[in-house]
């Protein structure tokens, strides 16, 4: 008998680690957690500009935005951080517009250098100031068009390493320079990476739950295919739009097979979108898984005071209760209301403080989940053909608009 198949196995834990562990090689954001950052806090302390804006989109801006969005309101920064990042003119001229473009430092970033929003925008600053090398650093391939203009015009430039993709590249020159510029920590942030790291390729607690999270998102992806991200703080709104694109570029694709494949990422916001996105959770379709993120300590001791108010004493039993204590407790009864149902598959991620140990540690561990499920699915989590070909058709419209 002769036998012929297409079938893809089901890959053993030890077959992903090893998998992994060999993609380590070629692969250049596992290694960013060990990135020399003297290059980087030496130039940072020789930026003068009280504004720094970064021109991006997507990878070279998302995570940035990240760590800063979870980070800026409790550290005392001495610059401030802006990003243009869309095309829509009204955002742009309305940012400009609040921005001393006299004290400011422009980051260009585009791993590719000819990422058109990118720029676009580039474009249109030049035509409000003039931007050299006193006010522009560019963060790019280094053998892009735009690091040639970078070296035609003795500006500035730090590498994007090739082997390293866009959405994943947040620990390198692309989140650390603009990070460490407006004040932040990047050794801490890369202590937290250091973590994650050796816990994983060590097989200790980090090992252990990515594996079991990823195998169980991608064994039942045929019913549970929407996994949604519920943070329980505002200030990971930035970490849930960075996972939407980690997430949705990474693993969307086609497998070794030609059978599409995907997991859809959705983040929501606590306790907010406990008011509206719940009911769907709670009373629709069984097709969502749900991580919860929580926040031991805010660092904030803000309390509900002890005010009286008419009509409302049924509710004095807020008063006194810090404002942390209750969103946590928001959190807790959401957790306990979904395991009640017992047919929601749910998960609790708790970092423990707002620092750069902990927003870097989630980050590194959410790119590990990615590579890890990437490999259960048979598909190239690094490549985004679906991208590329809309950039080609953009491309040939534009230039067809001028004939």
């Amino acid at each position: 008998m002769n036998y012929q198949h297409n079938f893809n196995p089901t890959i053993s834990d030890d077959d992903v680690f090893g998998e992994i562990v060999k993609e380590k090689e070629f692969i250049g954001y596992y290694n960013l957690a060990f990135a020399d950052t003297s290059s980087y806090k030496e130039y940072a302390s020789t930026v003068k500009q009280k504004n720094i804006v970064v021109i991006g989109i997507g990878g070279s801006t998302l995570g940035t935005y990240a760590i800063y969005k979870f980070l800026k309101h409790s550290k005392r920064l001495s610059k401030k951080l802006y990003f243009l990042e869309t095309t829509d003119p009204i955002d742009i001229k309305s940012k400009i517009e609040n921005i001393d473009l006299n004290d400011t430092l422009f980051i260009v970033i585009s791993k590719s250098g000819t990422t058109v929003e990118t720029v676009a925008i580039f474009k249109y600053i030049n035509s409000l100031i003039k931007c050299d090398k006193n006010n522009t650093l560019v963060i790019t391939e280094s053998d892009s068009k735009l690091n040639a203009y970078a070296k035609a015009n003795d500006i500035k430039s730090f590498e994007i390493p090739k082997d390293v993709g866009g959405r994943f590249s947040v620990f390198s020159a692309v989140g650390l320079l603009p990070l460490a510029i407006v004040g932040i920590d990047i050794d801490k942030l890369l202590n937290g990476t250091k973590d994650v790291h050796d816990s994983f390729f060590n097989q200790g607690e980090v090992y252990s739950r990515i594996l079991k999270k990823a195998r169980f998102f991608v064994e039942n992806k045929s019913c549970f295919n929407i996994n949604v991200v519920f943070s329980y703080s505002s200030r990971l709104e930035g970490f849930n739009k960075w996972y939407i694109q980690l997430w949705g570029e990474s693993l969307g694709k086609i497998d070794i097979n030609g059978v599409k494949q995907g997991l859809t990422p959705m983040g929501i916001i606590g306790p907010v979108d406990q008011h509206s996105f719940l009911q769907l959770i709670v009373e629709g379709r069984r097709d969502k898984t749900l991580t919860v993120i929580k926040v031991d300590h805010f660092d904030n001791n803000l309390k509900i005071p002890q005010i009286k108010l008419e009509g409302l004493g049924e509710l004095d039993y807020l008063d006194n209760i810090e404002f942390s204590s209750l969103i946590n407790k928001q959190a807790d009864a959401t957790i306990e209301s979904i395991n009640n149902l017992e047919d929601i598959p749910c998960d609790v991620m708790t970092i423990e403080s707002v620092s750069e140990r902990s927003i870097a540690s989630l980050m590194y561990e959410y790119e590990l989940l990615t590579s890890v499920c990437a490999k259960l699915m048979y598909i190239d989590a690094y490549n985004q053909p679906g991208v590329e070909a809309g950039k080609i058709i953009l491309k040939q419209k534009l230039q067809n608009a001028k004939k």
